[in-house]
């Protein structure tokens, strides 16, 4: 049986829990001084937080060995001193521009008011099954956009381009207009125990849940069969746990990590390793657009980078045997606090699929493109509507180019961020080589004069 490490993320050091439920948060650019006890991350998101209930989730967070090919990658010393994930290069710090409006301060989800990113890995090497387990490369991503969902639901909407995968809670997302669960994301065969696990968890911090209404929580899907062993349930209820008290810790920290973590651990794209991405655009009026994509499709062959066919200029990624097929899925969050009813959702969601498309999808037969877009400016109580007068019309421009802007970011972002990771009978999915790729676009798209 592999060995197992309960660690909590270096990337989440960024919010540091202290007695009494006090917190201190790094600026953009300054690091928190590590404190090695477990479980100094979560909690400090959580209403009335237990002291004790960090170390004792915390066991369950799985940090994956550091024997994977960092060479390959050309870490960017700019990155590791703003706090990116394992130092890893993002779009920005190559020097690449995607689109015309800003990002925001992290360039993440988290730039949204009150929302927030975590995850829960799972990485063990197992025999196979029936003896053992197997090989997990897998793992739980939250998406939290604040507060007490059930008690004030935020307006939703979505959209699928190809609908070979699943999300729970999408139909009554759709019918009533609201999401009122945070968004879960894992792999296919483990959508059922996530969902479980929410419906408990969500339940047991809110009493109403249950007795006044039921939920049906938000729980997407991708397959990492590729990597992980599928034969067998890898995720367990306390992984969901960790990513949600993780989630709220991150609220106003940032940058989150990204790549080969949580949910994205097992997920493959465009013929390199794959995962969670996340970026995000400041629209004119100061509204702010956040997209988080777990990302696992595309050939190689369709890579484009800031519209430089990137995937047929690169060297090949390594010598495997096994490669990932084009078909696996794509589930892409947008998050935004501007005061957008669920009309107005639904046309975001549906632009995600073009910032797909910028960067080489063409949603295979056998891919599930699903998009989601939550909006928490316009906030009500329960069972009431809005007061506030939601965007409506060409005043949503701005939004649309902001969803895809940010969704053709979210995804390089999630190719940059992964190493190369080895799973399941020896495939390997291999990293995207960022120095090559900020050569390549650098000699492409210089300004001729």
């Amino acid at each position: 049986m592999g060995e197992q490490r309960g660690v909590v993320h270096p990337a989440q050091d960024r919010v540091v829990v202290l007695p009494r439920g006090g917190d201190r948060r790094a600026r953009r650019g300054q690091r928190v001084p590590q404190d090695q006890r477990p479980g100094r991350d979560l909690g400090a998101g959580l209403t009335q937080a237990e002291p004790h209930l960090a170390p004792r989730l915390v066991t369950q967070a799985v940090l994956a060995p550091h024997h994977r090919h960092r060479q390959a990658h050309g870490h960017s010393p700019q990155a590791a001193r703003r706090g990116y994930h394992r130092g890893m290069p993002r779009l920005p710090d190559l020097g690449i521009t995607v689109g015309l409006l800003p990002p925001g301060p992290t360039g993440s989800v988290l730039d949204v008011p009150g929302a927030g990113l975590g995850h829960a890995t799972v990485w063990r090497d197992e025999p196979p099954p029936p003896g053992g387990r197997g090989t997990a490369r897998t793992g739980v991503t939250v998406i939290d956009p604040g507060g007490d969902l059930f008690r004030f639901p935020v307006p939703a909407g979505g959209a699928v381009l190809n609908g070979a995968g699943e999300c729970t809670g999408m139909l009554a997302a759709q019918e009533w207009g609201l999401a009122e669960t945070p968004v879960f994301l894992t792999s296919t065969m483990q959508l059922g125990r996530v969902y479980d696990a929410a419906c408990e968890l969500l339940a047991g911090e809110q009493p109403a849940i249950g007795a006044e209404d039921v939920i049906i929580p938000i729980v997407a899907e991708c397959d990492d069969s590729f990597l992980s062993e599928s034969r067998r349930m890898q995720v367990q209820r306390d992984d969901v746990r960790v990513a949600l008290a993780a989630a709220r810790a991150s609220a106003g920290a940032g940058p989150p990590a990204e790549g080969a973590v949580g949910a994205g651990t097992g997920m493959s794209c465009l013929g390199y390793k794959g995962g969670i991405g996340a970026a995000s655009r400041v629209v004119p009026g100061g509204a702010t657009v956040g997209v988080v994509t777990m990302t696992n499709f595309g050939d190689r062959e369709r890579l484009t980078v800031a519209g430089v066919p990137a995937g047929r200029l690169l060297p090949d990624p390594g010598e495997s045997q096994a490669c990932p097929g084009p078909a696996g899925s794509c589930i892409v969050v947008v998050l935004t606090d501007g005061p957008l009813d669920a009309a107005a959702c639904q046309r975001l969601a549906r632009r995600a699929g073009l910032g797909l498309a910028r960067v080489g999808s063409t949603a295979h037969h056998a891919s599930g493109e699903i998009f989601l877009a939550l909006a928490t400016g316009p906030r009500a109580p329960r069972g009431e509507a809005a007061s506030r007068s939601p965007v409506s019309g060409s005043a949503l421009d701005d939004y649309f180019a902001a969803v895809v802007e940010a969704t053709e970011e979210a995804v390089l972002n999630s190719l940059l961020q992964a190493e190369t990771v080895t799973g399941r009978d020896g495939h390997t999915s291999y990293g995207l080589p960022a120095g090559a790729v900020r050569r390549l676009v650098a000699g492409r798209t210089a300004d001729p004069s």
